[in-house]
């Protein structure tokens, strides 16, 4: 047990990871040769028919390609958590998802509804599966044949309907609002994507500063569904998320698909329900995120260059006292700093950065380590 915690600490490199597919999401995306030529249209008619699709039903195969550039991940996983000796089953999606953060990977997803969807992640001929249908939610691994079920009790649709604007238009308003000045949404051309016209919807920073030189979505051009994301960083090369349909069908999808595969290890986990958020928050890996206040963090900045700071309430990790496991992944992940506020180690990755100083305090955002080190110094 207190080796648990004392690998934990040593996490932070690893939640910079994470934060990072966290904020990327998984968009579907991959553009195919040849641009169609479309009726002329503006960003706002195109966020406008975003919002309009009525399209609920879909299924597809999706090619998904992450460069966060990272070190490789091998061999920390498990480290702090838990192990086959705790009685967790194989199909924690946790450890399972945290592979999509890099390399190429292929999905296959399906949709019907806001109650019904599916995500298998292929490889080879073995399958990971996590399935929503209605009250239930499964994760499935056909390599063990096991499976965990939970009921999720959280009322989704009566919060979405709540937050959303009325109608697309007002939603479209809200989001270039949003934007303000520190965002350019603009139409940059066509494309062809998994055999459709799409339009190609390009949002850029204004600010400098922010690591994200660019996102690009392709949006089908009959029916408004979002066909190819594209985010590309400041750093250059290739983009650090890429990932898309091959192929896609609107079809109402088979209604076997969103069951688990009869004879099944079904283990009962436990319900989803409306709790706040910060107490889901991991412990360990940042160390408590909701903050020594638990008011959560605080931000500094606005728009791209935004920079969410806590204190951990504990000192940084050094390489010299971290397990052994760790080190190689410390020493490549991490660049020691120093300013006004004092010395520590940024965490860096191609997309989401973090200062975390040698008293404990924690900088976070998708800004250059320069940007962070600026937000530590006002901060003082």
């Amino acid at each position: 047990m207190a080796t648990t915690r004392k690998a934990s600490r040593y996490l932070v490199p690893v939640a910079v990871a994470g934060v990072a597919a966290a904020t990327i999401g998984l968009v579907p995306a991959l553009a195919a040769s040849g641009d169609p030529e479309l009726p002329e249209i503006t960003a706002q008619q195109l966020i406008e028919k975003i919002a309009a699709s009525e399209t609920q039903t879909l299924s597809g195969t999706v090619k998904v390609e992450t460069d966060l550039g990272l070190p490789s991940f091998a061999g920390l996983a498990g480290i702090g958590g838990s192990d086959a000796k705790s009685g967790t089953p194989s199909t924690d999606p946790t450890e399972k998802l945290t592979e999509l953060a890099s390399g190429t990977h292929t999905l296959r997803v399906a949709a019907d509804g806001p109650e019904k969807q599916r995500l298998t992640v292929l490889d080879g001929k073995d399958e990971y599966s996590l399935i929503h249908n209605g009250a239930d939610v499964w994760a499935y691994d056909s390599t063990s044949g096991e499976a965990v079920h939970e009921k999720d009790a959280t009322p989704h649709e009566k919060q979405r309907k709540e937050d959303l604007p009325g109608t697309p238009k007002e939603l479209a308003d809200e989001v270039l609002k949003a934007a303000g000045t520190t965002t350019s949404i603009t139409v940059d051309g066509t494309a062809r994507v998994a055999g459709r016209d799409a339009y190609q919807l390009v949002i850029k920073p204004k600010q400098s500063g922010s690591t994200v030189e660019s996102v690009k979505i392709a949006v089908d051009a009959q029916n408004g569904v979002p066909l190819k994301f594209t985010l590309a960083s400041t750093s250059g090369g290739k983009a650090v998320l890429d990932a898309g349909f091959t192929k896609v069908d609107f079809a109402k999808p088979a209604a076997d698909t969103f069951k688990v595969p009869e004879g099944a290890k079904v283990t009962e986990g436990e319900s989803k329900k409306d709790e706040p958020q910060a107490d889901k928050l991991p412990k360990g890996l940042f160390g408590d995120m909701a903050g020594k206040n638990g008011k959560g963090p605080e931000v500094i900045g606005e728009g791209w260059t935004a920079v969410a700071a806590f204190d951990s309430g504990q000192p940084a990790p050094k390489t010299k006292d971290a397990p052994k496991e760790f080190q190689g992944f410390l020493d490549s992940l991490g660049d020691p700093v120093s300013g006004k506020f004092g010395s520590g180690t940024v965490f860096k990755t191609k997309l989401v950065n973090a200062l975390m100083t040698d008293d404990g305090k924690v900088y976070v955002g998708a800004v250059t380590p320069d940007a962070l080190v600026k937000a530590a110094n006002a901060a003082k």
